[in-house]
């Protein structure tokens, strides 16, 4: 029998078409034979970014040892978290049940039937001091334990599967009462870092959820607290090696708590939520600082992550080049940074980013990460910056980690969205014209009018997922926004019509609430675990599905007038109220949108002729200044004039720019 995977679309199961183990992609088949052999299955859930499941592929899936025990006593499947994240979110939580903790790579024994009864994450090919028993090992109890206690097993499973079955519905019905965002702002504060920021400790992840949030709060309340936080962490993760000083943009996370170390894969989705949070502290606050940290971002995506003549973002770079690197690409030792920079520009560097003869790298410890340990001194900023240039044209002639040019639709929305909020702070029209052209393709090569929007552009499965379907509609009306076009707004509710229909639960005539993650009778929902449709509302990592249908129908409400939308939002938020406060941090999404339920909306209507003049100019301004729960309306009139409607208090009409910029200020 041979590997099946070489024929698949996903990067990550293409990767593993050479080994020796027979692997099945997820699917029918594959359940099938192992009902027809009677043997148990292995699923082993990765993504190309993954550092670890490189490493657990070279270890042990490509030993011809282990593929032989595995091709044996297994039915092995492989799936790709990113192709498939409605299987990966049941084996996580499936997985965790069992362990307490997930990831990547998930390893899980699963029956025929796809239940799991035992499973983890890395396993090492031999016992490792860390007390990782060794893959051979686990490999011969599973399947002993298979064929000889049966009633374990099935005990196991049974278990385990009503714990998914309950843990996939996240909603807890409750009122929508005016102390929820004060309570969760408090849930932040006390997971707030004083000494470094960001939220908890190592490993340490980015939150812009969260601090999208505080920016609010800090804004309606005028308590400086919040805007010590939301400042404290931007700068903290603008200063670590998480993120890249070098070619812009940001690591996935950081294993320490200082922002130091990272985990050196690039995420798509982390650096769309972070250029909308530096762009917003921007605008909020006005420190060009964090103008310059959403800049490199912009500059990153432009040169890595997006191909600008199709009209796509791709998806993510990797850590490594291979099994035994761990960040090489992205490190320096202190001979190679010497090696191209003049005296001048290494005393000054080596200064502000901290280079040594020992590094930060426990594989070499002569590797340092780049972290801004001192600032400049003005008269060195010009030594800094080209000590940067020439260390990134240096870099450029490394072999670099592959990035992954699939384009997904949620992710690709979310950071068409974030390029759209940059062209505006930013004053770029390059970040426009990329942005509207990847949702152009968005709606043209994933929309269907019966099915909703497909998980990758260009393909036609899977589909049925809501995360495609609202992360779209949020950037049609940040382009409806951004444009004046009323084909971007009209493009919104026809997708949340249909997610009425495919994804509320159960249907709006009844009381209960909130949207399911896949759509009734969507892809694969016949097997094991994804029979069961989930209501997830928890931000993990990226912001929650029904936080951002949430915040979708309150815009609408907020553009459109139609009290429907505001009926919707009321019957969605009430379906969640319950757990927000229990959620607080992981639940920022959600809270975003109880506060445009709780607060005023600014609602800008700037009137005038297209092209350029004072209507043009007063719409960038509107687009440019912060305020939150903003919604600016673009109309074509002959005229130029702006209103400013805050509440139920509108303004009188304004003609000039400076007028607009006194009356929101």
């Amino acid at each position: 029998m041979s590997n099946q995977l070489a024929a698949q679309a996903s990067a990550y199961l293409k990767s593993a078409a050479h080994q020796p183990v027979h692997w099945h992609p997820w699917g029918d088949a594959a359940f099938a034979k192992a009902t027809a052999e009677d043997k148990p299955i292995l699923l082993d859930i990765g993504a190309v970014w993954c550092h670890w499941c490189h490493v657990m592929d070279g270890e042990s899936y490509e030993d011809p040892a282990v593929a032989a025990v595995l091709n044996r006593d297994f039915v092995c499947i492989k799936v790709d978290r990113d192709e498939r994240p409605d299987v990966d979110t049941r084996y996580q939580r499936a997985v965790q049940a069992l362990t307490g903790q997930g990831g990547w790579p998930l390893t899980a024994f699963l029956t025929p039937q796809g239940e799991v009864f035992f499973g983890g994450t890395y396993f090492p090919p031999d016992l490792n001091s860390y007390g990782r028993p060794g893959f051979l090992s686990v490999l011969s109890r599973m399947a002993q334990l298979y064929r000889d206690e049966r009633d374990k097993v099935a005990g196991n499973a049974t278990a385990i599967r009503t714990h998914v079955a309950q843990s996939l519905d996240e909603s807890k019905a409750g009122t929508v009462a005016p102390e929820i965002p004060g309570q969760v702002a408090d849930q932040m504060a006390r997971l707030f870092d004083v000494r470094y920021g960001g939220f908890g400790t190592a490993p340490k992840f980015p939150h812009p959820g969260a601090l999208e949030f505080l920016t609010a709060r800090w804004f309606d309340t005028h308590e400086p607290w919040p805007r010590e936080i939301v400042e404290k962490t931007l700068a903290g993760m603008a200063r670590g090696g998480i993120r890249d000083h070098v070619g812009g943009g940001f690591h996935r996370y950081a294993v320490d708590e200082r922002w130091i170390v990272p985990h050196f894969e690039k995420m798509s989705y982390d650096n769309s939520e972070l250029l909308r949070a530096y762009c917003t502290a921007y605008a909020a606050f006005g420190d060009p600082h964090w103008r310059d940290v959403a800049s490199g971002i912009v500059g990153w995506v432009f040169e890595a992550l997006c191909d600008q003549e199709r009209g796509a973002f791709h998806t993510s770079q990797d850590a490594d080049v291979g099994p035994e690197d761990d960040g090489d690409y992205w490190t320096w030792t202190e001979a190679e940074a010497r090696r191209v920079l003049s005296a001048d520009e290494w005393d000054v560097a080596a200064r502000v980013f901290d280079i040594g003869e020992t590094g930060e790298m426990h594989h070499n410890p002569a590797k340092n990460v780049l972290w801004r340990n001192h600032e400049p001194e003005d008269e060195d900023r010009g030594l800094l910056k080209s000590a940067v240039v020439k260390l990134k044209a240096a870099r450029d002639q490394r072999r670099a980690p592959t990035v992954d040019p699939t384009a997904y639709v949620s992710w690709n929305a979310m950071m068409a969205g974030a390029f759209l909020q940059a062209g505006a702070t930013l004053d770029r029209t390059d970040c426009n014209t990329l942005a509207l052209k990847v949702l152009e393709q968005i709606w043209a090569e994933a929309w269907s009018d019966d099915q909703g929007m497909s998980h990758v552009l260009g393909r036609a499965d899977p589909r049925g997922l809501l995360d495609d379907n609202v992360q779209s509609a949020a950037a049609f009306l940040d382009a409806y926004e951004s444009t004046g076009r009323d084909e971007w707004r009209d493009r919104a509710v026809q997708v949340m019509t249909y997610c009425a229909t495919a994804h509320w639960a159960p249907n709006w005539n009844e009381p209960a609430g909130g949207y399911f993650d896949l759509a009734q009778g969507g892809d694969g929902s016949g097997i094991a675990y994804l029979a069961t449709r989930a209501k997830p509302v928890q931000d993990a990592p990226t912001p929650s599905a029904n936080g951002v249908a949430a915040l979708v129908l309150a815009r609408l409400w907020a553009l459109t007038g139609d009290s429907t939308w505001r009926e919707r939002l009321d019957r969605q938020l009430a379906a969640f109220a319950g757990v927000a406060v229990q959620l607080g941090l992981h639940g920022a999404t959600l809270s975003r949108a109880i506060d445009w339920a709780l607060h005023p909306v600014t609602r800008i209507e700037v009137n005038g002729p297209a092209g350029e003049g004072p209507a043009c100019a007063m719409h960038l301004h509107a687009l440019q200044v912060y305020r939150p729960r903003k919604v600016v309306v673009r109309t074509i009139a002959a005229a130029p004039s702006a209103t400013v409607c805050v509440g139920t208090t509108c303004s009188l009409p304004v003609t000039t720019p400076l007028d607009l910029e006194e009356l929101l200020a």
